[in-house]
């Protein structure tokens, strides 16, 4: 099936595709996709077991409902970005690749293309790790709150947000690496310790 331009509908993407493809995909040699668009597929899945959580609490629990409306929200944001990271991998890569006369770029604008390539590379681990944030805090209060049956599920979630968080974040640095006060950098850092210490209070919730 092909896709008009003009008639709004978007071109297949890693997420249209079967998951054993997509693992497949990442297996192959190339960089492209990486780890970022696993950090958001691992955010996306996060989201889809804290919403399983809270859709198994509802009769004990009064606040599931807005609980799962959340963690679908929070799914449907992360998914796009599997892509969105894998684009924005590919296009620094390609401008990171020795020019050729052919490509006819001049030194300058190339160098202006490179950084908000690199910029770009930033952004889309940034929403991951924001978004990785979110779920890990929303699993913990499942966890806390949620049907005992279901906690096991809910603190493995924001055990595996974090996780996401934690190598977004470990991107955006390698991406803006000669810029250590970027307020990217900072934001990342200061999201995944919160991540973190969410999914420390989850896992508490056990003991």
């Amino acid at each position: 099936m092909t896709h008009e331009p003009g008639t709004g509908a978007r071109p297949p993407g890693l997420t249209d595709e079967p998951l054993s493809t997509l693992i497949d995909g990442l297996a192959r040699q190339g960089r492209v996709p990486g780890a970022g668009s696993v950090a958001a597929v691992m955010v996306a899945m996060s989201s889809a077991v804290v919403a399983m959580a809270a859709r198994s609490s509802a009769e004990a629990w009064p606040d599931a409902g807005g609980a799962v409306a959340q963690a679908e929200a929070l799914r449907r944001r992360a998914l796009p970005l599997v892509d969105a990271d894998a684009r924005a991998l590919g296009d620094a890569i390609a401008l990171l690749e020795p020019a050729t006369d052919s490509e006819g770029l001049e030194h300058d604008r190339r160098d202006f293309e490179l950084g908000l390539a690199l910029a770009l590379a930033a952004d889309v681990p940034l929403s991951i790790v924001q978004i990785a944030a979110d779920v890990a805090a929303l699993a913990k209060d499942v966890a806390e709150n949620g049907g005992a049956e279901v906690r096991p599920d809910a603190v493995g979630a924001a055990v595996l947000a974090h996780g996401a968080a934690r190598a977004a974040a470990h991107l955006v640095e390698i991406n803006l690496a000669t810029s250590e006060d970027d307020f990217r950098v900072l934001a990342a850092r200061s999201l995944e310790a919160a991540a973190g210490e969410w999914a420390e209070q989850a896992l508490a919730v056990e003991d």
